[in-house]
């Protein structure tokens, strides 16, 4: 296929993300970033981690984008109390027949909110990692495929640290987007409140049948990737592995690891997520640099040097963003 066959197929394919868009805006105000993200994460078919303070609608957000979906819902409030059974479900015995029967707990949805997913201890963070994995999970003797699609979304809160276990860096990067959200602005704010008072909330309509997206997520794949755009992307995760080798000596100490080769794939998925929501068959390097910070700032690890010099990573993504050659 030539590129004109391709970007008229997926501007074709891609006429149900402005409905869903309209719709979502019945209830979400202001956070444009927020939920352009996560219809990235839809359309890549990867799990989302969301940071930010209480109250910036993101439980709102991902409720009311499965909402818009045909789909199964399910929402796991974390605490420091809860155990993997209660994520994945258990074997329970029955008296009657004498035998045990699989009860399948809330992760068997096609959208999981884990809600302060750092609220809980390790055992239940991995079993849901081993669910956004492998897309499949064990109990007992007895293995499950999860539905298709199927989505995490994990909100962690960044202020509170008092019982909290914070993720790993090597389950965060099971994550193919880690979004901080930032508060509204002036004038959304007073919509939010005039929304809020009035309490006669906009009811979302279920507009979108799953085969949808899972025809999006193959229309996603074929958006053209240029061996330059490639090459770009492979520039800036060796950048965060090996800075020296582009003039980036003040940032050798501040690193402590890079980006795996997971990250040149998620930057590359979604890229291509990215320029599909905006309707384009092609990438170019302003989606990649759109979706860097997201896709990159949970994977790169920093020094305690960076830490005491007050560099995060989203600095140190700036600095190779800015000394890599773009195409």
């Amino acid at each position: 296929m030539d590129i004109k066959e391709i970007n008229e197929k997926i501007q074709k394919e891609s006429e149900f993300v402005d409905l869903l868009n309209l719709e979502l805006d019945k209830v979400i105000i202001g956070q444009k970033y927020m939920v352009e993200r996560l219809l990235v994460g839809l359309l890549s078919n990867g799990h989302i981690l969301l940071e930010g303070v209480p109250g910036l609608a993101k439980t709102l957000a991902i409720k009311s984008l499965s909402d818009c979906i045909h789909a199964d819902f399910s929402r796991i409030q974390f605490t420091p109390d809860l155990l993997p059974a209660d994520l994945v479900g258990t074997q329970i015995y029955n008296q009657k027949t004498h035998e045990f029967t699989v009860r399948q707990g809330p992760i068997f949805a096609n959208f999981v909110l884990a809600d302060e997913i750092n609220r809980a201890p390790a055992k239940v963070q991995s079993a849901l990692l081993e669910a956004m994995q492998e897309r499949q999970v064990t109990i007992g003797d007895k293995t499950f495929k999860l539905p298709e699609p199927f989505l995490v979304l994990a909100t962690q809160n960044p202020i509170e640290q008092e019982g909290t276990y914070p993720l790993p860096e090597a389950q965060v990067d099971r994550f193919l987007l880690k979004v901080v959200i930032g508060y509204p602005k002036k004038e959304e704010e007073q919509k939010i409140i005039r929304l809020n008072v009035e309490g006669e909330f906009p009811k979302i309509e279920k507009i979108i049948q799953p085969e949808v997206i899972l025809n999006a997520r193959k229309a996603v794949r074929e958006v053209y990737m240029d061996e330059k755009i490639e090459k770009y992307i492979i520039d800036i995760v060796f950048a965060t592995r090996f800075p020296g080798e582009y003039k980036l000596d003040k940032l050798v100490p501040l690193i402590g690891f890079g980006g795996s080769p997971r990250a040149s794939i998620s930057l590359a998925m979604a890229s291509k997520a990215y320029a599909f929501i905006t309707r384009r068959g092609y990438v170019i390097p302003e989606d990649v640099r759109a979706v860097c910070y997201d896709v990159l700032r949970h994977r790169i690890g920093i020094t305690y040097e960076a830490e005491a010099e007050n560099v995060t990573s989203e600095d140190i993504i700036s600095e190779i963003l800015n000394a890599v050659e773009v195409p």
